[in-house]
């Protein structure tokens, strides 16, 4: 804080400290509240108000009545105190304005040098009187309708805008009183211009600004989205293949974040068959990712934290089982953990979506063709000594790198990356997620029958629940990147249908500021944790339609597996 202020009377001798007069207090006074306090922070601070010596302080004193005797009063409080305020000789003071009740200008030079006074726009202060101002003040109320919400009109910016800059051409800092106390008042007065920014809950600005780098992205240089043919889009075609790409966590304002951040354009955008997903779980209207991913994987809700399992904790097919008995080959991909819930709710079977280890095992007996993510831990070092080898057993070549995958266009695989292959897209990943779906389809279209592929977005979710807005954007960029993939596949194969969408939404996620021209945006988080909002659906390719509408999670389990069969 740059400066804090304190409403005054004075009664019976003495300043008090209240807003109102009948707010009076025995012990609520200005030297009990603000000068003893200041003055042992001034002295453990040596000498300074904070420890920082680039930091200073200003203290004002709002005088609500009679100047003429409150300011005498002042002088003689401040007097024990004078080595704390006496600013013409102690470049660290804390200097103290006077607002509210004061004299004329042309009085200023009547009291000590280190009185400074509180300045009005629509007064003309000659040079010398500037000397005792210490910053430009007025009631917004008075020169606009604006009340804090959304933005001011273009006219009234520019008047506002003029009055900050006419007191920044005398040197002076400029703030507005009589301000709604929110963060996009907050944002609207910095876009003004303006220098102090007056709040009645320090804490929550504080919090707010201090974290701000984690709350605004901004991307200048957009990446080309790709422009879908629409040949088989919407068409009645029979489907040979089927693409479902899940950005954990991503609901309705992080894809308005990423579409923002990308100056107005998405490939998931670029599909014109939108629907919404319900979320909720068997146990709760605010699912997890393990009974999200279970209801589009099983076509059953069911309890969070649980993973290939009903409410009772019974196994269920996964599409992975069910497709195997059409001859459908399965790929899932990860760019986080594959034995977290997402992915592993297409081929594990627990009760607790922390149990890797176990979910690991699964993998020996599932019917996943492909499968590539991180933690190698939970596979190479599981507590069954004999697992790798069991799966080495069912025909899977293992591979630690996509890379190396690649050079392998065929048969079974099991591609478990070190951890550092799925760290953050800010932090260097690159497009593993991008690659390890065209290596996928690569080995996977080979099967006449078909396939199906799951591909998860997994730190979306991530950036949701650290609530960092970049984190989210540049892991939602790297996702519609992957999507453009497979747009690109549907149009060159005429008989793949992709669809886009989420398990739920995570962080609560609400944009405060934005500019598409910018590549800006600025958001605010609700929550650490997920939300029961509906998620979006995109579709795109033959039967697309399919999935317009409002409908449960599990339907797209029962829409995949009725497209399939329908062949």
């Amino acid at each position: 804080m740059g400066s804090i202020e304190a409403d005054v009377y004075l009664h019976e001798g003495k300043l008090y400290v209240a807003h109102e007069k009948k707010e009076i207090a025995p012990n609520r006074t200005l030297e009990n509240l603000y000068l003893k306090p200041l003055a042992e922070r001034f002295q453990q601070n040596g000498g300074k108000p904070y420890a920082d010596s680039a930091q200073h302080l200003q203290l004002v004193i709002d005088i609500k009545e009679d100047y003429e005797h409150v300011i005498p009063e002042l002088i003689k409080e401040l007097k024990p105190y004078m080595q704390m305020f006496n600013s013409p000789t102690n470049r660290n003071a804390v200097r103290i304005a006077l607002s509210g009740d004061m004299p004329a200008p042309a009085n200023f030079d009547q009291y000590p040098d280190y009185i400074f006074f509180d300045g009005r726009p629509n007064i003309p202060y000659t040079l010398q009187q500037l000397k005792h101002v210490a910053m430009i003040s007025d009631a917004l109320t008075d020169y606009t309708r604006w009340n804090g919400k959304g933005t001011p009109t273009p006219a009234d910016s520019l008047k506002l805008r003029g009055m900050v800059n006419a007191a920044h051409a005398m040197g002076k800092p400029f703030r507005f009183w009589a301000t709604q106390d929110s963060p996009n008042t907050w944002i609207q007065l910095e876009k003004l211009g303006v220098d102090w920014i007056n709040t009645d809950h320090p804490q929550q600005l504080h919090d707010f600004l201090i974290n701000r780098h984690k709350l605004e992205y901004v991307n200048a240089t957009p990446y080309q989205v790709y422009q879908p043919t629409y040949k088989s889009d919407g068409t009645n075609k029979k489907i040979k293949n089927i693409i479902l790409l899940i950005g954990d966590g991503m609901g309705l304002a992080q894809i308005q974040a990423g579409l923002t951040a990308n100056h107005g354009q998405l490939n998931m955008y670029q599909t014109r068959s939108v629907g919404f997903s319900q979320t909720r779980s068997a146990n709760s209207d605010i699912t997890d990712s393990a009974a999200g991913a279970t209801a589009m994987a099983s076509g059953e809700k069911t309890n969070n934290r649980y993973i290939g399992v009903d409410a009772q904790g019974k196994p269920l097919s996964n599409l992975a089982d069910v497709l195997a008995d059409i001859k459908i080959k399965t790929g899932i991909i990860s760019c986080g953990d594959i034995t977290d819930a997402t992915p592993a709710a297409f081929y594990g079977h627990v009760s607790e979506r922390d149990s890797s280890q176990k979910i690991a095992a699964y993998f020996a007996n599932s019917h996943v063709d492909v499968l590539i993510g991180s933690n190698q831990r939970s596979f190479m070092q599981n507590r069954d000594k004999a697992l790798m080898d069991k799966i080495k057993a069912k025909g899977y070549q293992l591979f630690t790198s996509v890379t190396d995958a690649e050079k392998v266009d065929n048969g079974k695989q099991l591609v478990l990356l070190k951890n550092e292959d799925t760290r953050p897209v800010k932090d260097g990943r690159g497009d593993m997620l991008k690659q390890s779906l065209l290596h996928t389809i690569k080995v996977l279209r080979q099967n006449k029958p078909g396939f199906f592929i799951m591909a998860e977005g997994a730190q979306i979710d991530y950036g949701g629940h650290a609530n960092d807005l970049p984190y989210v954007v540049t892991e939602l960029h790297d996702f519609d990147r992957t999507v453009a993939e497979a747009l690109k596949f549907a149009d060159e194969d005429g008989e793949t249908l992709v669809i886009i969408t989420a398990d739920h939404e995570t962080g609560g996620l609400s944009l405060l500021d934005a500019s598409t021209e910018k590549g800006m945006v600025f958001g605010n988080f609700s929550t650490n944790d997920h939300t029961s909002i509906n998620v979006p659906v995109f579709a795109y390719g033959p039967h697309s339609r399919e999935f317009i509408g409002t409908y449960q999670n599990t339907e797209i389990y029962n829409k995949i597996l009725a497209l399939f069969k329908g062949k």
